[in-house]
């Protein structure tokens, strides 16, 4: 069965206090659209637009994809006339299902439900029940049960704002059917607005069967108005993914207190310490320890590496057993292999380090290929940068580098070498030996330190 898909995303968002359309706000570090995007998507839609409107230029740059359509609705007025602007970009037939960018938490199984209750020709709508319902339209049902029409919040009654199963807004029917009971809707009502939620009255007046279908969980149809309703969304959302890796037999120290903001897969007896943040693609492998504070993104961690408080790590490979941190940093390009050290206070980018290579304290490791065995002291700094170009360091297998080091890129040191404290290096080192700067130590005793001017 066909089916195509209307996101509805040109609401203001006066609430939000923001110039950042509303749609566009992160949940878990993607928009709020994005989220939508891909409950969608998982249908496999033939079609898929988006009704854009306030900040629309904005919301097009930020998340356009070959597999969307992009409508318009200027002025707007209301929810049935914002679906009226996707009909061109539709194709005849099938499903259309309607969903809004603001609702980011709604599962592919949710609506595969409500597509699969429109397969045979009902009107198929998502209600709740809520307690309180404010804010909602009620569902009016008749004293069969059957549901006879929908009444906003602000033109219900006294008896029907007391109902407490409201509509959700998200709905799915045959795209002929949509096509006759929009062009047929009015705007005589308290907002001059024309409602998607009259087409339940249509459908009752032409005898088509109204199915209701539930959301798996509460939350999944949770709508976004404000920075508050968007943190609570924010916290619902990494509690479900926090107690999914709990089931999966990962150990959370606080699951109050870790943020996947991406995809996050571990393998067996994985331990995650508080206030870690996950952003992007990371794994974790069987027996991997992830310290306090840690933030890993589009990270690859190797078996029982342990990666220690306060690290952060973008886009680099850590092999197993390694030992990361505390307080280090790993840039984009680096990979460490097995059994290798980088301790407090190291920076580390575009690099490779070999096999149970270390470098453990205060030192910067940029654009530098790294044998196995290398001990990097405490202060060495790879120089690889003129002011304008970047250049490569190379420090083959079995080297020994004193504190304080400077290496001055391009620069190769030779297998076995050692370097001596303090040296500055600004040749190829020959493999094996000791290379050192050396100097003279003078002292002047007639030498005065400066004083401040009065």
């Amino acid at each position: 069965m066909s089916v195509q898909v209307v996101v509805l995303a040109a609401g203001l968002g006066k609430r939000m206090r923001s110039d950042l359309p509303k749609v566009l706000h992160p949940l878990a570090g993607l928009p709020l659209l994005s989220h939508v995007l891909a409950a969608a998507r998982s249908l496999s839609p033939s079609r898929l637009c988006v009704v854009v409107g306030h900040g629309g230029a904005a919301v097009r740059e930020a998340l356009d994809a070959p597999d969307l359509q992009w409508a318009t609705q200027e002025p707007q007025l209301g929810t049935g006339h914002a679906v009226m602007q996707a009909l061109p970009h539709l194709e005849a037939g099938g499903t259309a299902l309607v969903l809004y960018g603001d609702v980011p938490l709604i599962a592919p199984r949710t609506l595969r439900s409500l597509v699969e209750a429109a397969a045979g020709g009902a009107l198929a709508i998502l209600t709740q029940r809520l307690d309180p319902p404010r804010g909602y339209g009620r569902i009016v049902r008749d004293d069969g049960g059957r549901v006879v029409r929908i009444v906003e919040e602000r033109d219900a009654t006294e008896a029907e704002r007391a109902i407490t199963e409201v509509n959700t807004g998200i709905l799915a029917v045959s795209r002929e059917r949509l096509d006759a009971w929009l062009a047929a809707l009015r705007n005589d009502n308290a907002q001059r607005e024309y409602y998607l939620t009259d087409v339940v009255g249509a459908a009752v007046g032409a005898g088509v069967e109204i199915a209701v279908r539930h959301p798996a969980a509460d939350h999944e149809c949770i709508g976004v108005n404000s920075k508050g309703e968007l943190a609570r969304l924010e916290r619902l959302y990494q509690m479900t993914k926090a107690n999914e890796l709990l089931e999966a037999g990962v150990t959370l120290a606080d699951p109050a207190r870790i943020d996947v903001r991406g995809e996050l897969t571990c393998g067996r007896d994985v331990s995650i310490d508080v206030n870690c943040i996950f952003e992007g693609r990371v794994s974790l492998g069987d027996g991997a320890r992830i310290g306090a504070g840690c933030i890993l993104r589009d990270v690859a961690v190797g078996a029982r590496a342990e990666i220690k408080p306060y690290c952060v790590i973008e886009e680099a490979e850590i092999g197993g057993n390694a030992r990361i941190g505390p307080f280090a940093r790993i840039r984009p390009g680096t990979r460490l292999e097995d059994e290798v050290h980088v301790g407090n206070f190291v920076e580390v980018k575009a690099s490779t380090l070999g096999r149970a290579s270390k470098a453990n304290h205060l030192s910067y490791i940029g654009d530098t290929t790294v044998g196995r065995d290398v001990n990097v002291g405490a202060g060495t700094i790879t120089c690889n940068y003129d002011g304008a170009n970047k250049h490569r360091t190379v420090i083959e297998d079995d080297v020994h580098i004193g504190s304080d080091v400077q290496l001055i890129a391009p620069v190769t040191v030779g297998r076995g070498a050692t370097i001596a404290a303090g040296a500055t290096i600004v040749k190829d080192v020959p493999p094996g030996g000791l290379t050192l700067t050396e100097a003279r130590q003078v002292t002047r005793s007639n030498w005065e330190r400066p004083r401040k001017k009065k």
